[in-house]
């Protein structure tokens, strides 16, 4: 049985050593905003769970920022209505995207905006067919947030990218995995099993040589050749006191399956 804390708006259930973050909600109120960081934060620093999948509700994975808060905020005080980036997007994409153990991100269908960027926060992804991306930031006069204007770039290229944010236009699962961008596209209803199926494989596995891979796909980015080769000799120095790597040598010489304990 799982075990499970769910409120209005957030749910964090466990089976094993996956826990499941799932957004009640479609779009980004600031009590929404302020439990998904916090849950974030709280299986991050779990040493107990070994991988995480972030999902949403119904027909929505995220729709971005709640309009009809964020407008209530621009008439009480413009010069305060951005303070959310700072209290609430950084934390929760740097969290995905740091965090020492693989995130799933299970796109149950629409994503757009901050739920664009907190999708490619995540590792992995895998998609509804009938998804809709987009990043809708420039139909209401703004620019990116959550990290979209990297990790963006990253998925895609930066010609793509420049397009998709400019015009602002939908695409589809179909187009999103030929960019790079979907991961794993299947039929949504399958989407919860398959990204649970892959992230209990995950937790299955080396948990720490993941965190220092996610360190290194991070770090490697526009960084001069010698700074990656020295980072990468660095964790790989790291992993080898781990009995994660000395038992899967041994498993491997025995020609027998290795077993990780995240150690």
């Amino acid at each position: 049985m799982a075990d499970e804390s769910t409120s209005d708006v957030v749910s964090v259930s466990r089976e094993g050593a996956v826990a499941t973050v799932t957004m009640l909600r479609p779009a980004l109120t600031g009590e929404l905003k302020t439990e998904l960081r916090d849950a974030l934060e709280l299986v991050a620093s779990d040493e107990t769970v070994r991988a995480v999948v972030l999902t949403g509700a119904g027909r929505a994975f995220c729709v971005g920022q709640d309009l009809a808060e964020h407008a209530d905020a621009l008439r009480a005080d413009p010069a305060t209505a951005f303070a959310t980036i700072d209290e609430h997007y950084n934390p929760i994409v740097t969290t995905l995207a740091t965090m020492p153990k693989p995130v799933v991100a299970a796109v149950n269908g629409t994503c757009v905006g901050a739920g664009l960027g907190f999708a490619l926060a995540c590792d992995l992804r895998v998609t509804a067919d009938a998804a809709k991306f987009g990043t809708a930031f420039t139909g209401i006069g703004l620019t990116c947030d959550s990290g979209l204007s990297a990790s963006l770039a990253r998925a895609v290229g930066a010609a793509r990218a420049s397009e998709l944010v400019l015009l602002g236009e939908t695409f589809t699962a179909a187009q999103a995995a030929e960019w790079g961008i979907a991961g794993r596209v299947v039929p949504a209803d399958e989407v919860a099993a398959t990204a649970a199926d892959l992230a209990a494989r995950l937790a299955a596995g080396p948990t720490r040589a993941y965190a220092e891979a996610k360190r290194a796909l991070a770090a490697s980015w526009g960084a001069p050749l010698p700074e990656v080769l020295r980072l990468e000799g660095e964790a790989q120095a790291r992993l080898g006191l781990t009995d994660d790597h000395r038992g899967a040598v041994e498993a491997f010489l025995s020609k027998s399956k290795p077993v990780f304990q995240g150690s």
